[in-house]
C-alpha cells in the first residue's frame, strides 16, 4: 500500500471511529486486548497484552490510535494486561466458533464466497441449538468484516472447559472420526449424524449407479483392497437402501470393508459427501482457550467493512456488502490492479484495470484488499 493510500484509508477509519457507535464485550475489564495499526512496514505487528478498566478508557484508546484491526480475548483473566500469558491468571473462556472462507472455498467472487460461508454458518447455528442444546440466548453471532462469521457461546457451563473438551465439540460438528456401526448402535435415527449419514449414502448411491449396475460394480472393484466378492455384496445392499432419513443402513453396508475404503481419509469417496453435511468450523480457533477475536463495531483493516453483531434470526437477510458498509458514495479516483466486477451498496460496479472513479465505500474496500491505490479525488 502506497503512503497516499495508507493515509487515505487511515483517515477514513479515523472518521468512522470518531463518529460511529462502538460497543465493547461483556466483562471488558477481564479481557486482554490486541491491535494492529496502519504501518508502512511490510511485516504485520500486533500490540497486545493491553487491558482497560472501563468502556470509556477502551474507546478513547481506539479513537486516538485508529487501529486497522481491533481484537479482544475470548478468555477471562484476573490480570489481562500482564506481559506474559502465565501471569495473566486465566479463569475461563467463551466457546468460539469461526467459519472462514479460507477453509471452504477459493477462486470465486467475493460475494459468492460470502454466500457460501453464510450457508455453513446457518448449519452451525442449527447444530448448536438443535443438537447440542445451547440456548439461543447464550449465542452471539458476528460477521467478521472479512470472509466469515464468528459464533460466541457465553454459557457459564462451558467457560471452564479446556482445549480437550472444546475439541470434542468440533469433532461432532465436523463429523470427525465417525464409525458407522457405532453411529447406528443406538438404533434408527432421523436426526443428527444418523440422518446426515443416510443422506450422504443416498447421494453416493445415486452417483454410483447413474451409469448402471455393471459400471458401478467395476468402479467398486477398482478400489484399493476391494475384491469382486465384497464389491458385489456391498452393491446389492446399496441397491436395497432406500435412503429414507428414518431408514437404518443394514449391517451389510455398515460393516463392509468397502465402507472402510469409502470413509478413508486417503481418497474415500463417501467422506467428502459426509463432510458436506457438517458445519466446517476452524478447529484451532475453538480449541484455543486464549484466543483473540475481532471486536464487534470495529473495522476490518483487510476490507474496510464493519464487524457486525447479528441476531441469529436475521442471518438469512443479512447482506455484508450493504449492512456492513459504513462509508458512502462520495466519488474517489483509484488505480486498479486488474479488471473486476464488484457489488456493494446494492449496485454492481464493472471496473477496468487502471483509473476508475468509484464510491468511497468501494475505494476503501479495494484499497484495504490491496488491489487498488488511491488516485486522487474525482
Amino acid at each position: 500500500m502506497k503512503p497516499a493510500t495508507l493515509e487515505f484509508v487511515r483517515q477514513r477509519f479515523m472518521s468512522y471511529y470518531q463518529q460511529g457507535h462502538l460497543s465493547v464485550p461483556p466483562a471488558l475489564e477481564h479481557r486482554e486486548w490486541g491491535f494492529i495499526f496502519f504501518d508502512a512496514k511490510p511485516e504485520v505487528r500486533m500490540r497486545r497484552h493491553l487491558g482497560f478498566g472501563s468502556r470509556d478508557e477502551c474507546l478513547e484508546y481506539i479513537r486516538s490510535m485508529v487501529p486497522a484491526h481491533a481484537y479482544y480475548s475470548t478468555a477471562y483473566y484476573t490480570n489481562p494486561a500482564a506481559g506474559t500469558m502465565g501471569e495473566k491468571g486465566w479463569t475461563g473462556a467463551d466457546l468460539i466458533f469461526d467459519i472462514d472462507a479460507d477453509h471452504l472455498i477459493r477462486g470465486v467472487p467475493y460475494d459468492a464466497m460470502l454466500a457460501r460461508v453464510k450457508e455453513e454458518t446457518e448449519k452451525l447455528l442449527d447444530m448448536l441449538t438443535g443438537e447440542l442444546g445451547f440456548s439461543a440466548r447464550t449465542l452471539s453471532l458476528v460477521f467478521s468484516g472479512g470472509r466469515g462469521y464468528h459464533v460466541h457461546v457465553r454459557d457459564p457451563r462451558v467457560r471452564s472447559w479446556e482445549s480437550r473438551e472444546r475439541r470434542e465439540v468440533v469433532d461432532y460438528l465436523c463429523g470427525t472420526g465417525i464409525e458407522p456401526q457405532m453411529l447406528f448402535a443406538a438404533g434408527n435415527g432421523s436426526s443428527g449424524w444418523q440422518r446426515r449419514f443416510s443422506v450422504a449414502m443416498k447421494i453416493y448411491a445415486d452417483r454410483l449407479l447413474a451409469g448402471g449396475e455393471k459400471a458401478a460394480l467395476k468402479h467398486l472393484k477398482g478400489m484399493k483392497g476391494v475384491g469382486e466378492t465384497y464389491a458385489g455384496r456391498f452393491l446389492g445392499a446399496l441397491q436395497n437402501f432406500g435412503g429414507d432419513e428414518k431408514e437404518r443402513p443394514t449391517d451389510a453396508l455398515l460393516t463392509s470393508p468397502v465402507m472402510q475404503t469409502l470413509l478413508s481419509a486417503e481418497g474415500g469417496e463417501l467422506l467428502p459427501l459426509l463432510k458436506s453435511q457438517a458445519a466446517l468450523v476452524d478447529e484451532p480457533v475453538t480449541t484455543d482457550i486464549k484466543r483473540l477475536i475481532r471486536m464487534p463495531t470495529s473495522l476490518h483493516g483487510g476490507s474496510g467493512l464493519r464487524v457486525v453483531e447479528i441476531p441469529p434470526a436475521d442471518l438469512a437477510d443479512f447482506d455484508p456488502l450493504v449492512d456492513a458498509v459504513v462509508f458512502g458514495e462520495r466519488e474517489v479516483k483509484i488505480d486498479l490492479a486488474f479488471p473486476l466486477a464488484m457489488p456493494i451498496l446494492g449496485n454492481t460496479w464493472k471496473l477496468r484495470k487502471g483509473t476508475n472513479v468509484v464510491p468511497e465505500a468501494l475505494a476503501v474496500f479495494l484499497c484495504c484488499r490491496g488491489i487498488a491505490e488511491i488516485g486522487g479525488r474525482a
